[in-house]
């Protein structure tokens, strides 16, 4: 009898409390005020999503029109080295919009970010102490590639190191001398480059000649050997042209000529315009001597 009483109650508490929960799940659904949270927050996330997606848009189309001005400008940079600049901003863009973008609706969601934002920030602040050098490079080369200093191919000298770039990374740059070394450069020690591929080089030939020798004739045998010389040399713009004499002493003065030629090339200009110049020295000297030879033979026959 006990037992049925316990069981008869027990079911009762049951019932109640299953009338209770569905009471609560019926006031849950009937709440007006409630859903009207609901739909407030629902479009004010649909708002927040548009406009993030909204200011993408915006940035890609600066990000396009910058690299489009970049590029029709008079340093032109490479088009594969556009897409990648172009590429690595819009992605930095659409993580930076997305991340601040779900920071607002979990704000929606009454997270609480500032505990969250200061994790992040003293995290961030770690970092930086400890990886200073490394995020140097990674910025200083960013702006390498933006500002297309220098490209692949190029030939750069950065303080004591002069060679050709083989390798551009956001961390290092790699250059390989014209002997062979291969010198690796943290981007963040690139203080000053020079670049000897960006435009046209001047070559600079200074040819001493013996006192002895006619000034008059010395100007014309050079300029009779440099008339014709760029037609061999597609290095040359132009002809060279023969300034005059640069220095004088009293055992020779040096006459200096002097042309244009394409990037990275003046060293092999002026090796081309003294082997011209010396060329021309030695048909003259065996002219001269075989002149000598000759009236030394007429003037033997004709005292014969």
């Amino acid at each position: 009898m006990v037992n049925n009483l316990l069981e008869i109650e027990n079911t009762g508490e049951a019932i109640e409390e299953a009338l209770k929960f569905k009471d609560k799940i019926w006031n849950w659904f009937t709440d007006v005020d409630m859903w009207m949270s609901v739909l407030v927050a629902g479009i004010r996330i649909v708002i927040i999503f548009l406009l993030s997606q909204l200011i993408i848009k915006i940035v890609y189309k600066v990000i396009d029109r910058t690299l489009a001005h970049q590029e029709n400008s008079k340093l032109r940079m490479n088009p594969r080295r556009l897409m990648t600049v172009g590429g690595l901003l819009k992605n930095v863009t659409s993580v930076a919009c997305n991340f601040i973008m779900i920071l607002i609706v979990l704000s929606e969601f009454n997270f609480q970010l500032a505990p969250l934002l200061a994790g992040a920030g003293v995290l961030g602040l770690a970092i930086g102490f400890g990886a200073q050098s490394l995020v140097k490079d990674v910025i200083t080369g960013f702006f390498i590639i933006l500002e297309d200093q220098f490209a692949v191919g190029d030939v750069i000298q950065t303080g004591a190191f002069r060679g050709t770039v083989e390798l551009i990374g956001l961390r290092t740059t790699r250059i390989v001398s014209h002997t062979g070394e291969v010198y690796i450069l943290p981007n963040g020690g690139i203080l000053t480059v020079t670049n000897f591929t960006l435009s046209n080089a001047m070559a600079i030939v200074d040819i001493p000649m013996k006192n002895e020798r006619n000034l008059e004739d010395s100007i014309q045998l050079i300029q009779e050997a440099m008339e014709h010389i760029n037609e061999y040399s597609p290095q040359m713009i132009g002809k060279p042209d023969v300034l005059g004499v640069q220095s004088l002493s009293t055992s020779e003065y040096v006459i200096r000529i002097v042309t244009d030629c394409l990037p990275n090339t003046r060293d092999e200009v002026e090796r081309q315009i003294h082997a011209g110049i010396k060329k021309a020295i030695e048909e003259d000297e065996s002219l001269q001597l075989a002149k000598a030879d000759q009236l030394t033979i007429d003037t033997v026959g004709g005292e014969g």
